[in-house]
């Protein structure tokens, strides 16, 4: 069994970064300008990576699948970015952001890259500020925090609900310095199809511009991916319709290990379902719970009547309303991380106390009007109520907001160790799109936080480290047969699609496939359900090669062309995650087995069997993987049951 190599520094746990940074290998300017590296995504981690690389001195070529930067899906996000400031005099620090990070991770996550990940944290505030980023301020000008779930302590730092879009545009501004130097080269609109790999390193991308449908070759003397999650492999998510994994998994087939894949999160504050022709869902953001209060009716026969458009949620008296995670988690109340609050909101809605559709409960800010005045919630929360307002015409300023939890981060990605490089030399993974930081859970307002920290403070460090051995290694050439093998492979498998001719379309096999992924590797899994998965998915491939119609043709802009390479790679993602979940044998943050809980319904985790990584090594197609283990072993905090009671 080969022992992977994290790569994590000697020393204390406060050390480890400085003394790394201390040591790495570093490449002079005039050697920076002989160098290429690619980057594949430019949302947060990828457009903070791109100025950073761009602003040292490096070539750096930047790909991204929408018209521009500006559109990717870290915009999105709302809530806000993490850091351990202390500004409120609270009590927070980087440990404390640390250990609550490996907390609500349900000890799963690496411990050096956790600490490393708060250290910086600090500094990607001051950086962004230093942008312009227009973060709230409080009446004496000073940054304002706010709370998020998992943590007793308000440090997170916010642009009222479009903090992600506001952060984007600090580094897309960044970003289109480094394109007008000449530092970067921008290629938009321009979809990774095929990793190309030379001598055992990665040296360049095979992309299809989703214009004109050409096939180009790019080379470099590294890769970087910082294309984000899979989240969308189960149809229904709150990521933008475009997200894929494609990238990463085309960089697993050709090597790169992919490391827990059965960890994805589910946002208890989301939209709930509303139509069996819904094509996503949208977040609203975690902070909505610093104010808002989540309960259902006490009594069976309310919500039954309320489901029936008998009662609405005001006939309810306050006596009668069961506020849940106030009660089973009097500690962080509302607050508790997010795997927990989806797992208590859908106990709740199975017992039959769900509102709305049955699949629903509310978030009611009644006390918070009450108490702090309607002006005060419209400042802090008024684009996230009208966004509401608008895609269920109720006004949540007079009724409850109606919430259910889905699908909307992967904690699972490429391995990779300390330096954020994967098993592949020269291909690196950022972001979202490693495994690195979150273990089974990822807390809220984190997402932001490691993206930036990847992107602006860690990858600007760690890839020198490597390419400092590669500085006598000319341009890399795209006429090599590599790229050659890469680019007639990739032209096989579009013409393959586009010959199918059959009588489905790519939607609905997606569906069909993410409903089906939901119910049997969603927010509950058990034995029996994990192996009828596996045996269904590998009917749906079969399905998906033989029945798939794909109008129109390759030459050209083909939205549905370019649907079906995302999903026929889901459905193989899909397999993956079921087998990952079907050997973790225990409860672990996101990934929860029925048949691993404590009697009030708790995850329950293996340590001694589980406290590993589980890092797979593709094998070839029909065949099954092989399972490689990183074991984590935490030298610096003490392993303890999750407990947000007290």
């Amino acid at each position: 069994m080969i022992r992977l190599n994290a790569k994590i520094p000697e020393g204390p746990l406060a050390d480890k970064w400085t003394r790394y940074k201390a040591t790495q290998k570093l490449v002079n300017p005039a050697n920076k300008r002989k160098l290429d590296i690619i980057i594949v995504g430019t949302g947060l981690a990828g457009a903070s990576a791109a100025a950073s690389l761009g602003e040292l001195g490096f070539n750096v070529s930047a790909f991204c699948y929408q018209d521009s930067p500006r559109r990717a899906h870290s915009i999105a996000a709302q809530g806000g970015i993490n850091a351990a400031k202390n500004y409120r005099n609270d009590g927070d620090s980087v440990y404390r952001l640390f250990y609550d990070t490996i907390k609500g991770g349900d000890y799963r996550s690496r411990e050096a890259n956790v600490y490393r990940l708060a250290e910086v944290s600090n500094a990607i505030i001051d950086q962004c500020v230093a942008q312009g980023v227009p973060f709230a301020r409080e009446y004496g000008g000073l940054l304002d925090n706010r709370s998020f779930g998992g943590a007793q302590v308000s440090r997170t730092f916010y642009a009222r609900g479009q903090t992600g879009q506001q952060l984007l545009l600090g580094a897309y501004g960044a970003l289109s310095r480094q394109i007008a130097k000449g530092t970067v080269k921008m290629f938009t609109r321009s979809e990774m199809l095929d990793l190309v790999i030379v001598d055992g390193k990665a040296r360049g991308i095979i992309t299809r511009n989703l214009v004109t449908g050409e096939i180009t070759r790019h080379a470099a003397h590294a890769v970087v991916l910082a294309t984000g999650g899979y989240g969308n492999a189960f149809f229904l998510s709150t990521n933008a319709m475009g997200s894929n994994g494609s990238a990463i998994w085309q960089a697993y087939k050709k090597g790169a290990f992919f490391a827990n894949p059965a960890f994805v999160q589910i946002h208890p504050t989301c939209i709930p379902v509303h139509g069996d022709y819904q094509s996503k869902l949208t977040l609203m953001s975690e902070s909505l719970r610093n104010d808002g209060r989540i309960w259902v009716p006490k009594k069976k026969e309310d919500a039954e009547a309320i489901r029936a458009g008998k009662l609405s949620s005001v006939d309810i008296p306050e006596e009668d309303r069961d506020y849940y995670l106030e009660r089973r988690y009097p500690a962080f109340g509302n607050l508790v991380p997010r795997d927990v609050a989806s797992r208590a909101a859908k106990e709740r809605c199975d017992a039959g106390y769900g509102v709305g559709t049955g699949l629903a409960v509310y978030l009611d800010f009644t006390d918070a009007i009450n108490r702090l005045g309607k002006n005060v919630i419209e400042e802090r929360y008024g684009n996230l109520f009208q966004m509401y307002e608008k895609i269920t015409d109720e006004n949540p300023y007079k009724t409850p907001m109606m919430i259910y939890p889905a699908i909307h981060y992967t904690m699972g990605g490429i391995w990779v160790d300390y330096e954020l490089m994967t098993t592949i030399p020269g291909l690196f993974a950022i972001g979202e799109a490693n495994f690195s930081d979150h273990g089974a859970n990822r807390l809220g307002a984190s997402a932001l936080m490691q993206g930036l920290a990847d992107g602006y403070f860690v990858l600007p460090y760690t890839i020198q480290n490597y390419l400092a051995g590669e500085i006598m290694t000319p341009r890399i050439s795209t006429s090599l047969q590599e790229f050659q093998d890469a680019e007639n492979a990739i032209s096989e498998r579009i013409s393959r699609l586009m010959s199918i001719k059959g009588k489905r379309t790519v939607d609905q096999i997606h569906r069909e496939f993410g409903m089906k992924l939901w119910d049997l590797v969603g927010m509950g899994r058990n034995k029996d359900g994990l192996q009828q998965a596996l045996t269904s998915f590998k009917d749906m491939k079969d399905e998906f090669w033989g029945n798939i119609r794909i109008p129109g043709d390759a030459a050209g802009m083909n939205p549905e062309l370019e649907k079906a390479g995302r999903v026929a790679d889901f459905i193989e993602l899909g397999e993956l995650m079921a087998l990952d979940a079907l050997n973790r044998e225990e409860s672990c943050g996101g990934h929860f087995r029925e048949e691993h809980q404590t009697p009030e319904g708790e995850a329950m985790r293996h340590d001694g069997k589980f406290m590993y990584v589980s890092a797979w090594e593709y094998q070839g197609k029909d065949k099954e993987p092989i399972l490689h283990k990183e074991n984590i072993d935490y030298e610096f905090i003490k392993v303890q049951v999750r407990n947000y009671k007290i």
